[in-house]
Parts: C-alpha cells; structure tokens; sequence
C-alpha cells in the first residue's frame, strides 16, 4: 500500500501543535503560583512578539504598496468592515446554534486583522499578484494593532474585559510600544533579524503557543469544557464555514466587479478573506485577559479551515486557462525578511 503524504501544495500549518498545547492546559492547568508565572510570561511574549512584528515589517516596502491603493483599501474594507457586519449579523443565532460566549468570540474574530505568511503563499500557488498580497497582509497587520481594540470596545463592549482607560494602557504598552521599537530599532537589528529568521521564528511560534495554554488554563478553572457542548461546537463549525465561503464569494466577485485584473483578484480574495491567529490571540489575551479562552476558540478553529479550505482553492487556481497566458508573479517578487516573515 502506497504510504499517504501530506500534499504538497498544502502548507503545514505549525499552529496545529494549538491542538497539543489546548489538551495539556486540559490535563495539566497552570494554578495558583505557576498560572501567576505563566501570565507573566505570556505578557512577556505578547510584547516580544510585536516586537518581532515591527522588526520585520518593512516601512519603505509598505511604502512603496501605497501605489495599488485600491486593491488595499479593498482588503482593509473586507478586513474591518464586511467581515464585522457578517459577525454582527450572527447575533440572529443566538441561541439557536451559538451561545452568547461563542458569537463573542466569534465577532472577535472577524475583528483580527488578515494573515500575511499564508496570504503570499496561497497567492504564489494560485499564481496570483504577490507582491499586492505581501503589502496588503501588512497594511492590514498595522492598521489592526489600533483597529482591533477599537472595533473591540465599540462592538463588544464589557465582553471585551470592560474596555476601559486600564484597557488602553495594556494595548499601548503590551502592543503598541513594543511595535514601534521594533520599527525604530529595524535599522540595526533588520540584518540579524533576517539571519536568524528560523530559530526567530520558533520563538515567536512558541510565544503563541505560551498564550494559548495561559489562556486555557485560565479557561479549565472557570470550566470553560462545561459550557461548550459537542452540538453547539458543531453548530459553531457550521456557521464559520458559511461564513468563510460567504467572504470567499464576496472578495471574488465582488473585485470582479470592480474591474481588477486577474492577478489582483487572486491577491484580494486570500488576503480579504482571512483572519491571522498569530495576531489575534494576543489581543485577545490582552483585551479579554482571563476570559480569552471562550474568545480565541472561534479564531483557532476558524484559522485551521481557512488554510485547508484555500489550499485547494490555490490549487484549483493554478491551473485556471486564464493563468496559462498569465506570467507566474511569484517569479517577479518574494516575501523578503522585512514583511513575509510574519506569521500568518
């Protein structure tokens, strides 16, 4: 028997270790002494990875992307704006498929801003315009360090930890300087950035997964299993596969009909259309503190079928006739360290 492989066109996702780390905050939960520890040095590794983030990003680069400004004003709009609406519109679910907690968690995934690493590679495989995907993904990261919180405190209100002047001394400090550090710092830092951008990577992977299980251990000592039961887990799956294929739909015609070649429409569609897990689980950690486990649940789930969903669209696009007499853009510019390097 031919031994299965993973195929080649779909990227492994890292985040899938998530899995692993949410089963042993199950089994084995940070408490008393050791959650004070593990909170302090979650809020360590939230810095550090905005840090990392405004290492990366390029400022001349994102500069530079400023001249597509239309296709990134599309993006930005279905980021923060029609993926809102979608979310605000699900509170009709409520209680039907999705408790209170859950649509909570749910709108405050449609508030994160797009992924970037995944955005490019989907893009390159669908032969799309990658150097619009690296720009958007990273326009989008930026404008979502205020926007998130924002949209946050307008929409959700005191599910959202009570937003309060507490709340925006956390987000500057825990998000906001470290970022900009990172960006005044990129001058002298960028080359060792850019060397050891795999064991740099590692760290920032393993910041996350330090997040999630602070998150979820927090989660098992409120009983966070009790209040999710298999049907309405299922009934969450449902609604966020409608909800991806509606902004799959969207971001396709919908650039379709506003004349965009091709290429670009490729760019918008996986950069509009996505939600990035590295970015939101530490606002949520932040905006939500010791109730973050019900609201990154909906991002973790969302963000695994996102990228299983538009690997086979990627796929399917590569071989498209319009793409036969399309040159491959990937072969005109590729994530360099500056913006590809973060994570989707």
């Amino acid at each position: 028997m031919k031994r299965l492989r993973w195929p080649r066109w779909m990227p492994v996702d890292p985040y899938i270790l998530l899995l692993a780390t949410v089963g042993l905050a199950a089994l084995l939960p940070a408490r008393g002494t050791s959650a004070d520890v593990a909170n302090g040095a979650s809020t360590a590794a939230i810095a550090f990875l905005f840090f990392l983030y405004g290492a990366r990003l390029s400022t001349r680069e994102a500069l530079d992307g400023l001249k597509h400004w239309r296709l990134h004003v599309t993006v930005l709009a279905c980021t923060f704006v029609v993926f809102p609406l979608l979310g605000l519109a699900s509170r009709g679910l409520v209680p039907v498929l999705l408790t209170d907690p859950l649509h909570q968690g749910l709108l405050f995934c449609t508030l994160v801003p797009s992924t970037i690493q995944s955005s490019i590679a989907f893009t390159s495989i669908a032969r799309g315009n990658v150097p619009a995907a690296i720009c958007a993904g990273s326009f989008s990261s930026l404008v979502g360090i205020v926007a998130t919180p924002l949209l946050a405190a307008a929409l959700l209100g005191g599910s959202a930890g009570g937003f309060s002047a507490d709340s925006l001394v956390k987000i500057v400090v825990q998000l906001l300087v470290p970022f900009v550090a990172g960006q005044v710092l990129r001058r002298w830092i960028g080359g060792f950035v850019t060397r050891h951008k795999k064991v740099l990577g590692l760290a920032d992977r393993g910041s996350i997964l330090l997040v999630v299980y602070t998150a979820f251990s927090a989660g098992m000592a409120q009983g966070v299993w009790h209040q999710v039961s298999p049907v309405r887990l299922a009934g969450l799956l449902a609604v966020e596969a409608v909800l991806l294929a509606v902004m799959l739909a969207l971001t396709w015609y919908g650039a379709k009909a506003l004349r965009f070649g091709r290429a670009d429409r490729i760019a918008i569609q996986f950069a509009g259309s996505k939600k990035s897990l590295a970015s939101g689980l530490p606002m949520a950690g932040v905006l939500f503190g010791a109730h973050a486990s019900l609201a990154v649940l909906p991002l973790m789930l969302f963000h695994q079928m996102q990228l299983m969903v538009c690997a086979v669209i990627a796929k399917r696009r590569s071989h498209d006739p319009e793409a036969e007499d399309t040159p491959d853009p990937g072969t005109a510019a590729r994530p360099t360290a500056g913006t590809g390097a973060s994570r989707g």
